[in-house]
């Protein structure tokens, strides 16, 4: 094992920080869009719509939800590298025209109308969204080759000034564009997608150094059958890949199904508001505790019974809660809901209820996320696909036993989110 991928707290947080201020600032851009999408004519109804079209984007990207997670195993050698980027186009080009099907009639009705019941204005909304989205997903695909070099060379410090350059730049965009009367749902894409782009390019800048000096030579020879390498390596790392990319496509489809079950509580709209609200301050520290999985990659067990890394994990999750619990106080979140995201005050009490009862779910994510990392180092992602799909099935079963219980929408969502990750991490587990 190389020196530098031993396990020291130091050597592990210098990894680690830039993963996780990445993870936090990507997640940061959509929040920060919100405020131009709920200043426009329709308020934070449009913020429901604007959410409802990205969250079928990302469960369509959640396809190639794998691809970098393969990247890490494979792309390490000239060949592998050049599989990758084989596999990942292809995986690209095949996503994206499959995100224009539920942008396209009868579909976009199906799913917008009549499976979010959102009014037609508002499913409209939904439709332009994800058709504008096809850019921002193709950005997301073509930096996921520039990504894996950077990681694997454990330069997560210059992928992360790449989504700082991001953030700096959507955050200009947030505040320039209210005040030029650039409000509403399309501006709101277009500051996300500039900012996307302006990470990609800055990523590949970075990366390119360590594609020149990648070993191996530049087109694989055939191996001992006589099969080219880079095909053999192609379909293996779809593979690999498939299982996890399935299971995230599962995975995806978990907002969908919460927004479907808290859509038809009483008082939708504000239980909506309230969910995705909430959601845009608790998913960057989610995803931020995640990215334990790279880590637990880039930094494998020692010796048996090595859980140096776990212990890690719990302590980095219990210091990512205090970000939700700040939000929970009057100061902050008074400020950021009621100023910032012009939540209504007859809902402001339980948003910030929910926020604060968040504040948990980082433990609970950053265990999973070690977890999932040792199944994929050994080369396991069906039991990272059993774990998502218990993640899926827990989320419906917590939703379908609230519902008709008569539990407050907003209620049943923070259950079901904080239920399922604890399911697939021991489902992870059981199958390891």
């Amino acid at each position: 094992m190389p020196a530098d991928a031993r396990f020291g707290v130091g050597r592990v947080t210098r990894f680690y920080v830039p993963l996780l201020l990445q993870a936090f600032s990507q997640s940061l851009s959509y929040p920060l869009v919100a405020g131009i999408v709920t200043h426009g004519p329709l308020g934070v109804d449009a913020l429901t719509a604007f959410s409802q079209g990205l969250m079928i984007m990302f469960m369509i990207g959640a396809l190639g939800g794998g691809l970098v997670t393969t990247g890490l195993v494979f792309a390490k050698t000239r060949v592998g590298y050049t599989a990758f980027c084989r596999l990942n186009a292809l995986m690209m080009v095949f996503l994206l025209s499959v995100q224009c099907v539920p942008a396209l009639p009868p579909f976009s009705g199906w799913i917008f109308s009549g499976l979010f019941a959102l009014p037609p204005e508002l499913a409209e909304i939904a439709c332009r969204t994800l058709l504008m989205g096809v850019v921002m997903n193709a950005f997301f695909f073509l930096r996921n080759v520039p990504m894996v070099v950077l990681f694997n060379n454990l330069e997560s410090g210059k992928a992360n000034n790449a989504t700082l350059a991001r953030i700096v730049v959507t955050l200009a965009l947030a505040v320039a564009f209210p005040r030029l009367g650039l409000v509403g749902p399309w501006w709101g894409g277009f500051a996300l997608t500039f900012g996307v782009g302006v990470e990609l390019v800055v990523t590949w800048l970075y990366a390119r150094p360590y594609v020149a000096s990648m070993p191996g030579s530049p087109a694989g020879e055939a191996d001992s059958a006589g099969i080219p390498s880079i095909p053999r390596l192609t379909l293996e790392q779809f593979r690999f890949t498939l299982p996890l990319s399935l299971g995230g496509f599962l995975l995806m489809l978990s907002p969908v199904f919460i927004a479907t079950f808290v859509g038809r509580t009483d008082c939708a709209k504000d239980m909506l508001a309230i969910h995705y609200v909430t959601l845009g301050v608790a998913n960057p520290v989610a995803f931020a505790a995640l990215r334990l999985q790279t880590v637990a990659i880039k930094f494998p067990p020692e010796y048996k019974g090595d859980r140096r890394l776990l212990v890690y994990a719990i302590v980095a999750g219990l210091l990512l809660g205090l970000g939700p619990l700040a939000f929970s106080t009057p100061l902050v979140g008074n400020w950021y809901f009621g100023s910032y995201q012009n939540v209504p005050p007859r809902i402001m009490g339980t948003v910030r209820l929910a926020v604060g009862i968040y504040s948990l779910i980082a433990v609970i994510q950053a265990v999973r996320g070690r977890i999932e990392g040792l199944a994929a180092l050994a080369k396991r992602p069906r039991a990272v696909m059993a774990g998502q799909i218990a993640y899926t099935l827990s989320l419906l079963l917590v939703c379908s036993v609230l519902l008709p219980a008569g539990v407050r929408g907003w209620a049943i969502a923070v259950t079901a989110i904080f239920v399922a990750p604890i399911c697939a991490a021991a489902t992870v587990r059981w199958r390891m």
